[in-house]
């Protein structure tokens, strides 16, 4: 079953802004490396990321932001279990991931 999250934040700036509203679909299996993703980290499981995933590493996933100057990702907080794999950008502007 799909779901929706929004982006709050400059982490995955150029390709997704503050704002955004993407369409996930649920589980793992299907991830590749250049996936943009909705994760967990396992070191903070309260906090819900979008990120790319980088590869896969201890039976999850490296994450990190597109943007290079902020670093809440994988190398702050290290694997995270993917939630799912964006799928849609449907605001402000619609198009395909």
């Amino acid at each position: 079953m799909p779901f929706a999250v929004l982006v709050r934040g400059p982490t995955m700036v150029p390709a997704l802004r503050d704002g955004d509203a993407l369409i996930v679909r649920r589980g793992g299996r299907a991830v590749r490396p250049g996936d943009v993703v909705v994760a967990r980290f396992r070191s903070r499981p309260d906090l819900l990321v979008v990120k790319r995933a980088v590869r896969a590493q201890d039976g999850g996933w490296w994450v990190q932001g597109d943007n290079d100057l902020v670093t809440d990702d994988s190398r702050a907080y290290g694997v995270a279990d993917v939630v799912g794999r964006v799928v849609l950008r449907y605001w402000p502007r619609p198009g395909f991931m």
